[in-house]
Order: C-alpha cells, then sequence, then structure tokens
C-alpha cells in the first residue's frame, strides 16, 4: 500500500534502476564466475600436465611421499603415491602422507572412479590438488600452491564489485533522467489539468512538438487526445454559455410582457371590464409562450435524448397523426401527404412521441411561413432502403447565408424575425434527429420554398 503513494516520477526512476542494476550486477556476476572458472581451468590444466611428469618420474616409486617442495610458492609440484590396499602403506598408515587421503582415492587407484580436484591447505597455504590413475594399482596425487589463483579471483572480485557499485549509481542516474524526460508531457498534462480546475478555463492547452520534428509516441498522443478533450469541452462551455446568454436575452421580453399585465391587472379596479378581459388574454397567452420557451431550453440544455422505450414504429400513421394535429392547429394551411410507393409499410426504430415532436416542430415551421393558399409538402419515400421524410413549403425559402444556421438555438433569420417563435424549434428537431441516428438537412426548394428533408438509417 506505502508504495502506491509514491509518484509515477519515482516509481519509474525506481523500476528503471532496478532493472539496469540487475542486469549490470548479472553481467558482474557472469564475468566473475566465468573469470574464475578460467582461472581454475588453466590451474588445473598445470596439474594435468605435472601429473604426466610426476608419474614418468615416479612411477617405480613406493606408496608415500615421493616429492614435496610444494610448501614454497615457486616450488615444483607435491606428488603423492597411495595403493589399492591400505596395507602396502607406509609404516603409520594414512597418517603418514603428507596430504589428505580419502576412501575415493583408493576407488581412483582402483580405477573405480574418475580423477578429481580437491581444494587443500598446505602448511597453511592454499592449494590444488590432482587425484589420478596414472600408476598401475596407485593413486597419484599431484598439488601446487593456489595463492595467485585466489590473488587474482579476489582482485577480479573488487575490480568487478566497483564496477556494479558505478552500474548500480548509473542506473540510478539513469533512471530519473529516464523518469523526468519521459514523463515531461505527464507533467504539462498535470500541470495544465491543475490550471484549469484553479481557473476554471478550458482554454489552456498542452504544447506538443511541430509535427514532423519529433516523435510521436504514446505519451504526446496522450497530450494530443488531452487536448482534444479541451478543445470539446470549451465548445461545451462556450455553448453553454451562449445558450443562457441566449436565453435570458429571449425571456427579457416576454417577462416583461408579462410583469406588465401582472401590474395592470392589479389596479383593475381603474380598467373598465374590457380592458381587463383583453389583459388577462394577453397575460395568458404570455405564460403559454414563456412555459413553451422554458421547457424547450429545459430539453435543449440536456443536449441529449432521454433513454426511453425505443419500438419498432410505422412511419405512414405517424406522418398522418402529425398531418392532421397541424391542420387543426393551422387551419388556414392546407397540408398535402405523398406516401411510399408499394404496399410494404415504412418502420423505423425510434420513440412515437419524440418523433411525433420532431415531425411537428417541422410541419408548424413549413406552416409558418407558408403564405395564404399555398400547400405544404409531406413526402414518405423509401431511398436504398432508407426511409425518409420531407417536408416543403413555399414561403420565402432560406438565403444561402441563412442555410448553414437554420438548426442553431435561437437563431432567426431576417425574413422570421416578425413571426412568432422562440428560434428553438430546428434546433431540437435535429437534436432529436441525431438521438435517433438519423439525418435531418435543410435545402432551397426548387421552385421556392424550404425543403426539410429527415432520413432514417438503412434497416440491416
Amino acid at each position: 500500500m506505502w508504495r502506491r503513494r509514491w509518484p509515477l516520477r519515482t516509481r519509474l526512476a525506481l523500476a528503471v534502476t532496478a532493472a539496469v542494476a540487475f542486469v549490470a550486477l548479472g553481467m558482474c556476476t557472469a564475468a566473475f564466475l566465468e573469470g574464475r572458472a578460467a582461472l581454475y581451468q588453466q590451474l588445473d590444466l598445470s596439474l594435468t600436465q605435472a601429473a604426466r611428469l610426476a608419474a614418468k618420474q615416479y612411477g617405480d616409486s613406493p606408496p608415500g611421499t615421493a616429492a614435496w617442495d610444494c610448501r614454497y610458492l615457486a616450488a615444483p609440484a607435491c606428488v603423492q603415491i597411495v595403493p589399492v590396499d591400505p596395507r602396502k602403506d607406509p609404516r603409520g598408515g594414512e597418517n603418514a602422507y603428507r596430504m589428505p587421503v580419502a576412501p575415493a582415492t583408493r576407488l581412483v587407484a582402483a580405477r573405480e572412479r574418475a580423477p578429481f580436484y580437491t581444494d587443500i591447505v598446505v602448511e597453511g597455504h592454499p592449494a590444488r590438488m590432482l587425484t589420478t590413475d596414472f600408476l598401475k594399482d596407485r593413486a597419484l596425487q599431484v598439488a601446487v600452491r593456489s595463492d595467485s589463483v585466489e590473488t587474482g579471483i579476489d582482485r577480479a572480485a573488487r575490480r568487478l564489485a566497483v564496477t556494479a557499485a558505478g552500474g548500480v549509481l548509473l542506473a540510478a542516474l539513469l533512471g530519473y533522467w529516464v523518469a523526468r524526460t519521459g514523463l515531461a508531457p505527464v507533467t504539462r498534462l498535470t500541470a495544465t489539468a491543475e490550471r484549469i480546475a484553479a481557473t476554471r478555463d478550458p482554454r489552456h492547452r498542452i504544447e506538443l512538438p511541430a509535427p514532423g520534428h519529433g516523435r510521436e509516441d504514446e505519451i504526446t498522443r496522450l497530450a494530443g487526445s488531452f487536448n482534444t478533450m479541451l478543445g470539446e469541452l470549451e465548445q461545451s462551455v462556450t455553448a453553454q454559455r451562449r445558450l443562457v446568454a441566449d436565453a435570458s436575452h429571449e425571456l427579457r421580453t416576454p417577462l416583461t410582457a408579462l410583469r406588465t399585465n401582472a401590474e395592470l391587472l392589479a389596479r383593475g379596479d381603474r380598467l373598465t371590464a374590457e380592458q381587463r378581459e383583453r389583459a388577462s388574454l394577453a397575460l395568458g397567452r404570455q405564460l403559454r409562450e414563456v412555459t413553451g420557451l422554458v421547457n424547450d431550453l429545459i430539453e435543449l440544455a440536456r443536449d441529449e435524448e432521454p433513454q426511453l422505450l425505443v419500438e419498432q414504429v410505422r412511419l405512414a400513421p405517424l406522418v398522418e397523426y402529425c398531418v392532421g394535429a397541424a391542420r387543426a392547429h393551422w387551419p388556414g394551411v392546407a397540408f398535402r401527404v405523398r406516401g411510399p410507393s408499394g404496399e410494404e409499410p415504412v418502420v423505423v426504430a425510434g420513440v412515437p412521441a419524440r418523433l411525433s415532436r420532431l415531425l411537428g416542430n417541422l410541419l408548424d415551421n413549413a406552416a409558418k411561413f407558408s403564405p395564404g393558399g399555398a400547400e405544404v409538402e409531406v413526402g414518405l419515400a423509401v431511398r436504398n432502403g432508407a426511409a425518409e421524410v420531407t417536408v416543403r413549403d413555399h414561403g420565402p425559402g432560406i438565403s444561402e447565408e441563412d442555410l448553414p444556421y437554420v438548426f442553431d438555438r435561437f437563431y432567426r433569420a431576417g425574413a422570421a424575425r416578425a413571426l412568432p417563435g422562440s428560434g428553438l424549434g430546428l434546433a431540437m428537431a435535429r437534436q432529436i434527429a441525431r438521438a435517433h441516428e438519423a439525418e435531418l438537412v435543410a435545402e432551397a426548394a426548387p421552385g421556392g420554398g424550404a425543403l426539410f428533408r429527415l432520413t432514417f438509417a438503412a434497416r440491416g
């Protein structure tokens, strides 16, 4: 648990240090073992050669000590002959030998065991002894002092220990450098996040290397993704602030009218019955407008559709129902519906109430801009397996300058500013369309007027 409290940089530095130190120590250990083995191999080779010379020189000598000069550092090898039968040992038995005689020595003399090497002590000095079977029914033991080998091994061990310590120190420095360099983008990312949390300003960005001037590693991609997220957050915050500003602007006029009519009705004793009736009707109408505007704002402020029960909806009856409701609301406007060719019903996945709201907003918008005597044409068709609903009016149409903004919240084209409405209907229609994975576009209709095209995703 306590390790998890360490900063990421410290943990990474320790991990790199441990990895490099492990490799350095492993290499030094391997070098030490290899050098030690090489020195002993050279010593054993010299013992083998000395044993062959001794076999020729002392082949006819009786058991016992044939030569005893190895107590001196530069002296020749000590030679000792041991018979197979202990009864043939010199007077004194095994105590008569200067070098240790083990049961395995007799086995070598009987050629029941392979020759072997032993580390012994000769008069207080380290030595290396070879027990071999060069003689018939006798074992030949040859020993030389190994001080120089032991000294060389100790010297190599000290040097490798210093090298290993230097490697660990270098590993620590390398680990610190790797942690500091590798986590620099993460440090900048953390600083940017802390600065955003402190200032609540999502306009900050992490500095990234210019394209082509640095490697695009995982940390750089993480920083780029964080910058992208900050851009989306900035757009969201900007849209939220714009929504609040636009809503306050749009609500100012109806609220002022409401307050005026309320104050007027508060002095009802000074008004005639006709004036009170007119003020009451205006107050009710304005309350309904403000209520509708607030409800639309609540739905748009969520910026998402509620997760309601999705079902298979037949578009033709739904379009007929929405057109019937529009005819009742706009009695002075004619609506004409064109259905799809063929008898197969057009079915899409969606929420009927939300799709009704979408189509209702499109029909209300078309009726609002339709001149007297003109028709609103509603079409339902299937193109390449995708259901399509079109709503066309014969009004003034949409100018090229206004076309990119018709679905923005509170946007009112120049021709629509004198007409009733809040400018939220089309924005809500597009939001509902996107929630149903459908595409809603506006375009200029041939011959004048506006055409709204709602295309659902093709069924698999």
